[in-house]
């Protein structure tokens, strides 16, 4: 069977269209944000027409010295993969990032709660919301 059958040309598009329609599923669904779909879905349009229009692909394996057209298909999917990944990756770098600076933030609020609720006997001052009761008050309410 050679590649001027067609049938490879169906099979990578109802691919494709199997692909972008899960990322619109996703997308929809709210488990994938617009801003990172945005690489699979500009993946699954050029991948849809380099299937559908032989042409074009013809034209990308000629100018990329790849003997078999279909092998350039599989060639650019492969670079588009690499592409998300990179972007993913400084996604994740950033988060992590983000994420070391919100605990050392959280770990001074909290060392200045621990101050602030420090008793009186240690030599510290009581929080203001921490005020002792006058002792009249705590035996009236014990009978």
């Amino acid at each position: 069977m050679t590649y001027s059958s067609g049938r490879l040309s169906l099979v990578a598009g109802l691919a494709v269209l199997v692909v972008l329609g899960v990322v619109i599923e996703l997308i929809r669904q709210r488990k994938l944000h617009e801003r990172y779909a945005l690489l699979w879905i500009l993946t699954g349009v050029v991948m849809l027409v380099l299937a559908v229009w032989r042409g074009a692909l013809y034209a990308l394996a000629d100018a990329t010295g790849v003997a078999y057209p279909p092998s350039a298909l599989y060639m650019v999917a492969g670079l588009f993969v690499l592409i998300v990944l990179l972007h993913y990756s400084t996604v994740l770098s950033r988060l992590s990032d983000q994420n070391k600076t919100l605990a050392q933030r959280l770990a001074l609020l909290e060392s200045k709660v621990r101050e602030s609720e420090t008793p009186v006997s240690e030599g510290r001052r009581r929080a203001p919301w921490r005020a002792a009761r006058p002792e009249s008050a705590s035996r009236s309410r014990r009978g």
